[in-house]
């Protein structure tokens, strides 16, 4: 055995400290390492596993492309997911680090956008019409990581029905405090609630109760976790010459412009293509009335309102 180079010595010392912290021998670790299996690409991605993931319900080859592509979103989301978590955990938020983080969150939101070209002009309109009906009462609302998304983005009050946020706003700032109650009611009138409920009534569809039986208790902690550590709220808490930075600023417009009009569009586009093909609209999958449902100049869904001026939010998409 020869002497080992300075830096391998120093490596192993740095080795040694970690173990210790934990309470390891490193001589331990060591012999594990002789023993280890070389890593091969295909074991790290777990291959094999990912691309068993998809099961048809139908014999039409493009239900395989619908399926596909939905997993790929819900793997993008994670990666924003990721992201969003990072931005919440940071105890000191500095511009550069914030603005950064944006950006590689739209460039994730920019991929998806881009990405419904696959939908709207990649399955064949006859099969697509065929195999859909096997898809329900599934619904792609019925995404609990996108939900994730908009309450880790954006205060509570900002995601309410438009037809009824005015009304909250104002309930909350009398109350000034959210309490379970209050999160639980304003939970019954997030926008998306309108894709599978009638507010006259009260009346739900079966999408939107299985939904909530499966996720509404994580969803309403999601929501009191991210209370004061999302997107918007950690804005809020800069100092006024970083909010004013315009670098920062540009980033921020640039995600909520991007996530609640062009991807909303796009997806909205796709559902066109296939629903709207005579004088009346298909009902989607969900049952949802999805034309007011996704269009965003019904629900002007907008995550930081203090970035637009007053004509923009009158006009938030409008123009498409």
């Amino acid at each position: 055995m020869g002497t080992y180079k300075p830096s391998v010595a120093q490596q192993l010392g740095e080795l040694s400290e970690k173990f210790q912290e934990i309470g390891q021998p490193l001589e331990h670790q060591l012999e594990g390492l002789v023993h280890a299996k070389p890593i091969n690409y295909w074991d790290y991605i777990q291959t094999d596993a990912l691309l068993n993931l998809q099961v048809q319900r139908t014999i039409l080859p493009d239900e395989m492309v619908f399926i596909m592509y939905h997993q790929i979103n819900e793997l993008l989301f994670k990666m924003i997911l990721w992201e969003l978590q990072q931005i919440a955990d940071v105890e000191v938020l500095k511009t550069a680090f914030f603005t950064s983080k944006l950006g590689r969150i739209s460039r994730y939101f920019d991929m998806l956008t881009a990405s419904f070209t696959i939908m709207g002009e990649g399955m064949d309109m006859e099969q697509y019409l065929k195999f859909r009906r096997t898809l329900s009462p599934a619904s792609g609302f019925q995404s609990a990581q996108y939900r994730q998304i908009e309450f880790a983005s954006t205060e509570l009050i900002n995601l309410i029905d438009n037809r009824f946020r005015k009304d909250f706003s104002e309930k909350f700032a009398r109350e000034q405090r959210w309490e379970d109650v209050f999160y639980d009611e304003a939970f019954e009138h997030l926008y998306w609630q309108a894709a599978g409920k009638d507010f006259s009534t009260g009346k739900k569809t079966y999408t939107l109760q299985e939904f909530e039986q499966k996720y509404k208790g994580s969803l309403l902690r999601y929501i009191k976790t991210f209370k004061n550590v999302n997107l918007y709220s950690k804005f809020r808490t800069l100092p006024q010459e970083a909010q004013q930075d315009p670098q920062l600023q540009a980033a921020m417009r640039h995600y909520d412009h991007t996530v609640n009009i062009k991807w909303v569009m796009a997806h909205y586009g796709a559902a066109r293509h296939y629903l709207s093909q005579g004088k009346k609209p298909l009902e989607a999958t969900g049952g949802s009335e999805w034309t007011k449902y996704m269009h965003p100049k019904y629900q002007k869904r907008v995550f930081f309102p203090s970035l637009w001026s007053a004509e923009e939010l009158e006009n938030w998409g409008k123009e498409v």
